[in-house]
């Protein structure tokens, strides 16, 4: 990987890369659906598409200057999504471990337009069992009233979307909100007392420099969160900063990777100081006892994982899947009383079996004898050139009993993961 920030995705979300999904799946989806599920975690994820603005970093689905009319039809869309969704024999039956409302901008949403869609959802599936329903919040949009209304609900995890704390900088990356909005909001979240609030930071922003970023991190830790997110600035080819810069000729002034990689490694550093510990390569928790990420923890050691609104990803019974990525056709689908897939794969079981060690590697350490266990392969051994090449890079501080990241390893883990998908494919682990 260069030093600069090409355009390009550096972030790895899932295994087979994305590329590889396609309309011919479609089949295999719907069947996964209508044939009973192996025993696994099943999570729910419910993809808000609005926001006040788009922001010049963002790749995500997202949909600004809506109507009130469009926003309270596809709040109704969603919940129409989850019956269907639901009522399908992979999925009746079967209680949520997880709750997921992402984005876009899920605090968009009114508070009776958030009542509404979260009754849906119970009469659907209800959430009583799960352990965590985590959502996430753009300060601006937040008032008060919706924050007490968030924790009636059920929201056990809000996930604050802060970036940076200087304006100057949240401007020019095309952030809608403010710092003033990120302490008012932070007031009335901390008043609500839920079990777990977590901060979302990116490190590299346009115009960001050290003394802009140690300021943002030092006033992250005054707010005493309960957990902390940072990500190193990348630029995906369809965002407006890469779009402006083809168009002017010009490039986009994002920090090199190894600067991003020192900022985050003196942050990380601060927030030990201050008692945090080391979640991922990308999280820090201030009590590990009592802070955990069920969406992220189940979802990468293979939970099912149902997808609810236009362009969103999901995985049931080894099968995975994104829904129609355009508003109309995804509507339509709903509306008629389908379920709106759009694309999907159905990986080998060496492919599952890939895509958890990467996941997995990006906690820092990989349980190797679970794999071993689950998919009747030794990754240490299947792997043992690639693991032996990332220790004499410095990557790994530890490869027996389990593989265990260095702090070096651990903050470029996104571009250590390729070594385990070029090689060629083997043998299959038993199914």
């Amino acid at each position: 990987m260069s030093d600069t920030t090409e355009p390009g995705s550096y972030f790895v979300a899932n295994y087979p890369p994305f590329s590889r999904w396609t309309n011919e799946a479609v089949p295999q989806v719907r069947a996964a659906f209508d044939r009973p599920a192996p025993a696994a975690p099943l999570g729910l994820y419910l993809h808000v598409p609005f926001c006040r603005k788009r922001c010049k970093f963002c790749y995500f689905r997202v949909y600004t200057d809506v109507a009130a009319a469009d926003v309270e039809r596809y709040s109704q869309a969603l919940a129409a999504e989850a019956a269907l969704a639901a009522a399908r024999p992979a999925v009746a039956g079967r209680s949520l471990r997880y709750v997921y409302f992402g984005g876009g901008t899920p605090s968009f949403l009114s508070v009776k337009q958030l009542e509404r869609l979260v009754a849906g959802i119970h009469e659907s599936f209800g959430w009583d069992d799960a352990e965590e329903v985590t959502f996430e919040c753009e300060p601006g949009t937040l008032s008060e009233p919706k924050v007490k209304a968030l924790k009636a609900l059920g929201m056990t995890r809000i996930s604050l979307g802060v970036e940076n704390f200087d304006d100057t900088i949240l401007e020019a990356n095309g952030r809608a909100h403010l710092s003033a909005e990120i302490l008012r909001a932070w007031e009335w979240i901390k008043a609500a007392d839920f079990p777990n609030t977590n901060v979302d930071l990116i490190a590299g922003m346009v115009g960001e420099t050290f003394e802009s970023w140690r300021d943002t991190v030092e006033k992250t830790i005054s707010l005493a969160c309960d957990s902390v997110t940072i990500y190193q600035m990348e630029l995906p080819f369809n965002t407006v900063f890469v779009r402006d810069a083809k168009d002017g000729g010009g490039t986009v002034p994002v920090a090199d990777w190894p600067t991003k990689r020192r900022w985050v490694d003196w942050a990380f550093d601060r927030f030990l100081e201050r008692g945090y510990a080391i979640s991922s390569g990308y999280t820090l928790v201030r009590d590990p006892a009592r802070v955990h990420f069920q969406y992220r923890d189940m979802l990468w050691e293979g939970a099912d994982l149902v997808a609810l609104g236009v362009a969103s990803f999901g995985h049931l019974s080894g099968i995975h899947y994104q829904n129609e990525p355009h508003w109309d056709p995804y509507l339509a689908a709903v509306e008629s009383g389908r379920l709106p897939i759009h694309r999907g794969l159905a990986p080998t079981p060496r492919e599952l079996l890939v895509r958890e060690l990467v996941l997995q590697l990006k906690r820092g350490r990989v349980d190797t004898t679970r794999l071993q266990a689950k998919y009747g392969i030794d990754p240490l051994r299947e792997w043992a050139a690639e693991w032996r090449a990332l220790e004499a890079a410095g990557h790994l501080a530890t490869i027996t009993p389990a593989p265990i990241l260095t702090r070096q390893g651990l903050l470029q883990v996104d571009a250590l993961l390729p070594t385990f998908f070029k090689r060629p494919v083997g043998r299959e682990p038993a199914a």
